[in-house]
């Protein structure tokens, strides 16, 4: 059976583009099963998925259908490019964290091109739909665990996939499947693009025991699996020698959660030769699950830069909003340990979390000034559905979003607000812009920096519409902020 697996465009904050590695490990298992897939990811293609059905059914080797993933921003996205695979005929399913969390929303009237919806990990349950509807089957009569459906004008919903406890058990993602000269380096965006890169992330576990209240792990859940560190090593040697990486991103929610797991994968990738390649941890490592010794270890490996949450700079904040369970000590101590390994920083700053307060942000300012990361990125609180941080301003606020898509967490605008008497959505915005200012305008070591590099003037009209956006701001997002400030 021929399959294509999905993804909307990302069209929020920049042009860097990630490969969407779980699609990887759908078109990996499917593969694996007898299937023949493709990966359609609308961010890096210069054609509409319609190209490829149309031009399949001229063959006459028609696809299937089509699963598209989506998280809560892109959701529109995934609904416009069903209805277009529907019209021309192609069984349409839809997964990922959105619809984990809302699975019955996307089965609405108002959404008829939409046959089914998938809730929670689908690697096994992918597989079962697509035998079934090889056998001519109804996928909804064989009770996969996961997949949720319409029958008789009902909704049926079902509980959610099972967790896949042995992510050894699972093949590599189908790495070769994704066209990777058209995909962007993994430096965020003010590092500059390499136009060239080979870059591949890896996931080496799966979950988060923490419970952080902005943070919505609908698929991975809360209970964190770690591959084995020979299965890591594995598929890192095919991406080195068998791929040419020229870079590899970790991109799990918290892989060095296991401290002696994570120094172990470091030496092994020294022993087997594959710190060639430099490497870099996405998201935010856990300050509280490091030490000094691990950060010379991802050094020798090939590391090159590490991220950190950090969020607030407030002590309060911290504990008792966010939830983030570390300490500003914590924190601390992880920056100077992995600057005296000689690797590269960036730390994740989020300005405009509930009970926030001029007082806080300061405090958040001047931490982020204080630890001097080679990056910074700052960001504004934006609810999900699925959260603690959604259910809270749910009862407490309001949120101000028309459309999933105003829910971007890099969108230069309030989002919502709290009625406390003390939360200002326009105070927020302010904030967050003179962070930018204090940390990348207002340094002469920091200007020198971007200046002196050769992206900065490859690409002088978007570098001049970024610093616009982060230190200057437009008329809409001032009305955005000031409608939510009057509206408080």
């Amino acid at each position: 059976m021929r399959i294509i697996l999905a993804s909307p465009e990302a069209k929020v904050w920049s042009s860097r583009k990630h490969i969407p590695l779980g699609l990887g490990y759908l078109a990996a298992v499917l593969r694996e099963a007898g299937h023949d897939v493709i990966i359609y990811d609308a961010s890096i293609e210069d054609v509409p998925v319609t190209s490829y059905i149309d031009k399949a059914a001229a063959e006459a080797k028609p696809y299937t259908f089509i699963g598209i993933t989506a998280t809560t921003p892109l959701i529109q996205d995934a609904w416009e490019m069903a209805k277009v695979a529907k019209d021309r005929g192609l069984i349409t399913l839809l997964g990922g964290p959105h619809l984990t969390i809302m699975p019955a929303e996307s089965l609405g009237p108002e959404h008829p091109y939409v046959d089914y919806t998938f809730k929670g990990e689908a690697e096994h349950g992918i597989v079962a739909f697509a035998d079934a509807l090889l056998k001519d089957e109804k996928p909804e009569d064989g009770a996969i665990p996961g997949l949720n459906y319409r029958h008789n004008g009902e909704i049926y919903i079902s509980p959610i996939s099972p967790i896949i406890e042995d992510l050894d058990s699972l093949p590599f993602p189908a790495h070769d499947l994704f066209k990777i000269d058209h995909y962007t380096n993994l430096q965020p965006l003010t590092d500059g693009l390499d136009p060239h890169a080979r870059s591949f992330t890896i996931l080496t576990s799966r979950g988060c025991p923490y419970q952080c209240i902005f943070c919505s792990k609908p698929v991975t859940g809360n209970t964190w699996r770690g591959r084995s560190v020979e299965n890591v090593i594995a598929e890192w040697r095919w991406l080195v020698e068998g791929l040419h990486a020229t870079e590899i991103g970790v991109t799990d929610d918290i892989w060095n959660l296991k401290l002696p797991r994570a120094k172990d994968i470091c030496r092994q990738l020294v022993a087997e030769g594959l710190n060639t390649v430099s490497w870099t941890t996405v998201h935010g490592m856990k300050v509280n699950h490091t030490d000094a010794e691990l950060f010379h270890l991802m050094k020798a490996a090939g590391a090159k830069r590490v991220g950190f949450g950090v969020e607030s700079g407030d002590p309060w904040i911290l504990r008792n909003v966010i939830r983030k369970g570390q300490t500003l000590d914590q924190v601390r101590n992880a920056f100077r340990w992995a600057k005296a390994a000689d690797l590269q920083t960036m730390g994740f700053f989020i300005f405009g979390m509930p009970r926030d307060t001029e007082e806080t942000m300061e405090k958040t300012i001047q931490l982020a000034l204080e630890l001097d990361p080679d990056l910074a990125n700052f960001m504004l609180a934006a609810p999900f559905p699925g959260t603690k941080m959604w259910d809270m301003i749910e009862e407490e606020g309001n949120v101000f979003a028309d459309e999933w898509s105003d829910l971007a967490i890099h969108d230069a605008k309030a989002s919502f607000t709290i009625d406390d008497d003390s939360y200002d959505p326009e105070l927020v915005v302010k904030k967050w812009r003179q962070a930018y200012r204090r940390f990348y305008l207002y340094r002469p070591k920091r200007v020198w920096e971007k200046v002196s590099k050769k992206s900065f003037w490859l690409d002088l009209p978007g570098t001049v519409a970024n610093a616009y956006r982060f230190f200057v701001g437009n008329d809409e997002q001032t009305a955005d902020a000031k409608h939510a400030a009057r509206t408080a």
